[in-house]
C-alpha cells in the first residue's frame, strides 16, 4: 500500500485510491445500490415498454436510445447529489477531510466518481438498447448510426450527472438539492414557455430548452446545429458550470461537524 508524503511529511492518500473510495461509497449503502439498480433496471423497463408499443418499423437504435435518455435524466443527477450529501447527512465528512486534508482533492475525486458512474450508464444503455433493436426486427435498426449519436448521448449523461453534483455541492443537504434539482428546472422552462417576450431568449438560457436538439438527434435528425451547440454551451455553464463552482466554494469554507 504506497502512499506519498507532502513537504510537511504528512501521508498523502493517491488520488486513484480517493476516486475508487467514492465509487465504492455509492454502493456501500443500501439507498445508493437500490439507486444504481434503479438506473438499469427503469432503463430497461422503458426500453421493453417502448417495444412492445412501438410498431416495427419504429424500433430502432435511435428510438431506443431517446427512450433511456429520459428515466437517466431523472436518476443520475440524484446518483450525483448523493455522492456529495450523504457525506454531510451521515456526518462522515468529517473522518473523509481528516484521512483527506484536501478538499480540493475529494470533490475532484467526487466528480471523476461522478463522471465514472455517468459513463457507466451511458454503456449499460447502449448495450440494452442494441439488445432491443436487435429483438425488433427493424430492417433499418441500426442504419444511420453515427459517433455523434454516441457521443451527444455521452454528453447529455455527462452533464446530467454533474448538474446533479452541482446542487449536491451547493445545498449539502440530499432532500433540498433534489427538490431544488426537480423544481427550479422545471419552473425555469414554464416561465420562459409562457413569457412571450422571453421565449427568444430561452434557448440561450435556459437548459431543458436548449437540450432538447439532443433528444431529437436520438430520433434521426441531422444533428446540432453551430448555433444550437453554442446555446448548450452556454445554458450549460448558467445551470452546471456556475453552480458547480459556487458549490465548490462552499464546501471549500463549510464547516465540518
Amino acid at each position: 500500500m504506497s502512499m506519498t508524503l507532502d513537504v510537511s511529511g504528512t501521508a498523502q492518500i493517491p488520488f486513484t485510491r480517493l476516486v475508487s473510495v467514492e465509487l465504492r461509497k455509492t454502493a456501500d449503502t443500501r439507498a445508493g445500490r437500490w439507486l444504481l439498480g434503479a438506473i438499469v433496471g427503469i432503463t430497461a423497463l422503458f426500453m421493453i415498454i417502448f417495444f412492445l408499443v412501438a410498431d416495427a418499423d419504429e424500433r430502432i437504435f435511435g428510438n431506443f436510445i431517446g427512450i433511456a435518455s429520459t428515466p437517466q435524466g431523472f436518476l443520475l443527477p440524484v446518483l450525483g447529489i448523493l455522492l456529495v450529501t450523504s457525506e454531510w447527512s451521515q456526518r462522515t465528512a468529517m473522518v473523509t477531510f481528516a484521512l483527506a486534508p484536501s478538499r480540493t482533492k475529494v470533490i475532484a475525486a467526487k466528480t471523476v466518481a461522478a463522471l465514472i458512474l455517468g459513463l457507466a450508464a451511458f454503456v449499460a444503455a447502449i448495450v440494452i438498447a442494441a439488445l432491443a433493436t436487435l429483438l425488433g426486427g427493424a430492417s433499418e435498426g441500426f442504419e444511420g448510426l453515427s459517433a455523434k449519436i454516441f457521443l451527444l448521448f455521452l454528453a447529455l449523461q455527462l452533464l446530467t450527472v454533474l448538474q446533479g453534483l452541482a446542487y449536491g455541492l451547493i445545498l449539502l443537504n440530499t432532500p433540498a438539492a433534489i427538490v431544488t434539482f426537480f423544481v427550479l428546472p422545471i419552473a425555469s422552462s414554464i416561465v420562459f414557455a409562457l413569457v412571450p417576450f422571453l421565449q427568444d431568449a430561452a434557448p440561450w438560457l435556459d437548459l431543458g430548452t436548449a437540450q432538447q436538439p439532443l433528444f431529437n438527434s436520438f430520433g434521426g435528425d441531422q444533428g446540432l446545429t453551430g448555433e444550437e451547440y453554442a446555446q448548450l454551451l452556454t445554458t450549460s455553464l448558467i445551470w452546471i458550470v456556475v453552480p458547480f463552482m459556487a458549490g465548490w466554494a462552499r464546501v471549500m469554507r463549510a464547516e465540518v461537524k
